[in-house]
């Protein structure tokens, strides 16, 4: 990718600081309220564990009308200096910047790994803007497995709140964990660190300007570096506290990009996940420890109502996609009128139900955003029934049942080679051919 499509105020900004051994870009829109804290933790980082390398902090913007750009540059640092064990090196510069392209975090990052190759980085880390929980030594486990320990890819690890990251824990870890055998545990988490081979992989591709632009970047980013043999880990940065969203509220545009993400990079990659079985865990660096998290509330009811509308319709769509045992027990669920405590969408229905709509959505081009758009409402069934099974678990429990929506993903994943390859396998017998274990009776 050329310089020239760098704003202009960044390629003059480029050709003064020259070179920067590190940069951390820091993507906002609207975000004056939290990224001032942002930039200070990332400085006291920089300060505190890589005084004798140069840096760049980049923030790159969407447009932001509540003053976010100001606040970058004119945040204060002399806080967190009196935290230093030593005297910085080298000077910090800080940037910030528009991004032009389709709006969304995948343009921010494009614009950050561009100044980061145009800066011959050694490493590059990125991290969101709406964060309260950052400290300094997040930067230091971001960057250090890159600098030091030969690392490409380093994902982040956090503990969160057992109803945030419901898209990641109902679909995009399992799914990813399933296909291309590692386990790391947060794959859409938006902190992630990278080596200069890895970036410049990304800004070779010619897709940014899919839904990878918008909210598919970050399963975009460990797909690639997972599926193409780069070396892959993850860091423990305790808690994440955000500006998190009750998992009923409108996240559709997410949840349809993401997705749609994963689905179209399945079939980029299946070469690459066809032939793996199981799964390992990924190297873990940090010191793991228990942390408060902030309370989530959920409102399972209007969940409820959303999926019992989308049987009514939806039905057709979704006849596109599952097969007629799968479609059945799916509709028998939307008509479920016992108490909410008792609805269950169980784990392989689920599972059988998502390697469907991976299916379909390869094989209806001209559907793929009716498709898309379709699974809104069986996501926000499948966390209904998730929050009210898991509602009197704590976190460890919680966690206990992931793994087991996991290993069912990895359990029917014959099934889903049979579907995709169309090859006659064992899966045929092993998907349940009766309805009875996804929609059964639920006594009042």
């Amino acid at each position: 990718m050329a310089q020239s499509l760098l704003p202009p105020e960044a390629q003059k900004a480029v050709a003064a600081v020259e070179q920067a051994d590190i940069v951390i870009g820091i993507p906002s829109y609207n975000n004056s309220r939290t990224i001032g804290h942002v930039v200070q933790a990332a400085h006291a980082g920089l300060a505190k564990y890589f005084s004798q390398f140069t840096a760049v902090i980049v923030n790159s913007d969407g447009g932001s009308k509540d003053g976010t750009r100001d606040v970058v540059l004119g945040s204060s640092v002399q806080d967190s200096q009196l935290l230093m064990l030593s005297t910085p090196l080298k000077a910090v510069h800080r940037l910030s910047f528009p991004y032009h392209g389709i709006p969304g975090k995948g343009s921010a990052f494009r614009m950050i790994f561009q100044m980061a190759k145009d800066l011959n980085a050694k490493a590059c880390c990125v991290v969101d803007s709406d964060l309260r929980s950052i400290t300094p030594e997040w930067i230091d486990l971001l960057l250090r497995p890159v600098l030091f320990a030969n690392f490409d890819f380093v994902a982040p690890y956090y503990h969160r709140h057992k109803y945030d990251g419901t898209i990641t824990n109902s679909i995009i870890y399992p799914l990813t964990r399933c296909l291309y055998g590692q386990r790391l545990r947060q794959p859409i988490g938006g902190d992630f660190g990278m080596s200069n081979p890895l970036l410049c992989r990304y800004l070779e591709r010619d897709d940014w300007e899919t839904d990878v632009a918008r909210f598919g970047i970050d399963i975009w980013m460990t797909t690639i570096a997972v599926a193409e043999g780069f070396r892959v880990c993850q860091s423990f940065l305790g808690a994440k506290l955000h500006d998190a969203k009750d998992p009923g509220s409108d996240l559709s545009a997410m949840l349809q990009q993401v997705v749609g993400s994963v689905f179209a990079l399945m079939q980029e990659y299946d070469s690459a996940w066809r032939t793996r079985n199981g799964s390992t865990d990924a190297a873990l660096f940090g010191f793991r420890y228990d942390v408060g998290l902030d309370p989530i509330q959920v409102n399972v009811e209007r969940m409820l109502n959303q999926f019992r509308k989308g049987g009514e319709d939806l039905a057709e769509i979704w006849g596109l996609a599952l097969r007629e045992d799968t479609l059945r027990a799916i509709l028998k669920l939307t008509k479920y009128a016992g108490p909410k405590e008792q609805f269950r969408l169980d784990d392989e229905l689920w599972v059988r139900m998502i390697y469907e709509f991976g299916c379909a959505a390869r094989d209806n081009r001209l559907e793929r955003g009716h498709l898309l758009r379709s699974i809104t409402p069986l996501y926000l069934g499948r966390v209904a029934s998730f929050v009210v099974e898991t509602a009197e678990m704590g976190a460890a429990e919680v966690e206990q049942r992931i793994e087991r929506l996991c290993l069912t993903f990895e359990d029917l994943k014959p099934y889903l080679i049979d579907l995709w390859f169309g090859t006659k396998t064992a899966a045929r017998e092993k998907a349940p051919q009766s309805e009875a274990p996804q929609a059964r009776e639920m006594e009042a």
